[in-house]
């Protein structure tokens, strides 16, 4: 075992010495167990080169990239931070080439946003919009701009990937139809000018578990924290298999970590088997994601018509209903009030994101709530995102006198003040007059 890995090592350092080897090389880095095994192989093949053959030979850029889709599970998440800065701190430490890159969803593509104020429905198989938003496209664009930047002469990049053919058989076809004999570098897919090199695509399961177990991390971290971490989220006996590195080691395999909001599995086995493990704060968050999954289809939740306004092809096939929409986003913040008075500081929706949410319902045409209004009641507190100062507080005064006569008259000018206001946030001034005739035709119809 040690000879196939040291192999690996030699191979990688190979690799990165290689002529043009300006192209920089980009490691997805997820902290899960094979990312962590490809960054270990990947700095002992910086060290190697830079013992052997000195510092000046470390000339290619290492961006170790991590992408945080803003709801991932939170043990995840803490832990990951952790682990960057400890990379960071490593990388100067040891004059390597190393670089961390975070990358988040745009405003636009969160998944929050796109639930609760586009009115999205819960990913499932079908209609799986989440992966590409919150996962490939932050990445993506983070390797277009590095294959654009100026100090890239060749304009290429080389991918690192940690996948493996042991994972699955669909994974070891995919390997296998992208493999070119003989070569190291395979293109990639999608991307043009883009690279891809998977060194530990051969490895198995337990090799990758003796590396974590018996290596000790390059960067300084503690790996008995990753190896605890899986072990927490086994579900299933068949989740630990027979790799053992010593007695003090029990194994522990193939559990997978995700968004803690994902409704695509029919359940969270990770999320169940922490909570089974001492991981009570947990409980709020797999309970809400249980009910948006079994809220999902009930007409009464479902629109007939899609976000672009045509009809859907089956009834209560569409967009979310606006008013369950505000009842998620209660559900979200009462999880987080939960969690928060367990003395875990968590928050599951940040201030922008509340911003896009409250800017589309406008858009919307749904004035009946806010996202003050439903945060106060959780939170019971004074949220006011309508920054009041006092010349606005008089024009609403001078406003609301002009019409005394007919209240209705108020609230459709400042429901129109909103939809102007909401475009001048979003910087995105088409549709606006659509949008007020929309608002007009509702009061007339009302009136």
């Amino acid at each position: 075992m040690s000879k196939r890995i040291n192999y690996i090592i030699e191979e990688i350092a190979d690799q990165y010495a290689i002529e043009d080897n300006n192209r920089p090389w980009i490691i997805g880095f997820s902290g899960g167990k094979d990312s962590t095994v490809l960054l270990t192989l990947t700095w002992l093949a910086l060290l190697k080169i830079k013992n052997e053959k000195g510092k000046s030979f470390l000339k290619r850029e290492v961006y170790v990239v991590c992408n945080d889709t803003l709801v991932e599970n939170p043990i995840i998440t803490n832990y990951v931070n952790k682990i960057l800065e400890k990379i960071k701190e490593g990388a100067l430490k040891h004059s390597l080439p190393v670089f961390v890159q975070k990358t988040i969803p745009r405003l636009e593509d969160s998944f929050f946003v796109n639930l609760i104020g586009k009115g999205y429905p819960a990913p499932n198989n079908s209609f799986r919009w989440c992966t590409e938003r919150l996962k490939i496209k932050p990445t993506a664009k983070f390797v277009t701009d590095i294959v654009k930047s100026e100090d890239n002469d060749h304009h290429e990049a080389i991918i690192l990937v940690g996948t493996r053919k042991s994972e699955s058989s669909s994974r070891a076809k995919s390997i296998k139809k992208h493999d070119i004999k003989g070569k190291r570098l395979t293109k990639h897919p999608l991307q043009n000018n883009v690279f891809v090199y998977s060194p530990i695509k051969e490895l198995q399961l337990e090799e990758i578990w003796y590396i974590i177990n018996t290596f000790q991390s390059p960067w300084g971290a503690n790996n008995k924290e990753l190896f605890d971490i899986y072990a927490d989220a086994s579900a299933d006996d068949y989740e630990c298999p027979t790799m053992v590195s010593d007695k003090e080691h029990k194994s522990c395999g193939q559990s997978r970590f995700g968004c803690w909001t994902c409704t695509v599995v029919k359940q969270d086995k990770s999320i169940s088997a922490q909570i089974e493990n001492g991981q009570q704060w947990l409980i709020p968050l797999r309970d809400l994601r249980n009910w948006i999954q079994e809220e999902r289809n009930k007409p009464e939740n479902r629109s007939h018509f899609r976000r672009n306004g045509l009809e859907a092809t089956i009834p209560h096939g569409g967009v979310v209903e606006l008013k369950h929409r505000a009842e998620i986003l209660e559900k979200v913040f009462e999880a987080q009030k939960q969690i928060n008075e367990l003395g875990y500081e968590v928050e599951l929706i940040n201030k922008q994101e509340l911003i896009a949410i409250q800017v589309i319902w406008y858009r919307d045409l749904f004035f009946q709530y806010t996202v003050s209004d439903i945060y106060n009641k959780v939170f019971n507190k004074h949220l006011d995102m309508k920054q009041h100062n006092e010349l606005v507080k008089k024009e609403e005064e001078l406003l609301l006198s002009a019409c005394e006569k007919d209240k209705k008259q108020f609230t459709l000018i400042q429901d129109l003040l909103k939809l102007e206001k909401s475009k001048t946030i979003m910087m995105k001034r088409r549709g606006l007059i659509e949008d007020i005739e929309k608002r007009y035709k509702q009061y007339i119809k009302v009136a």
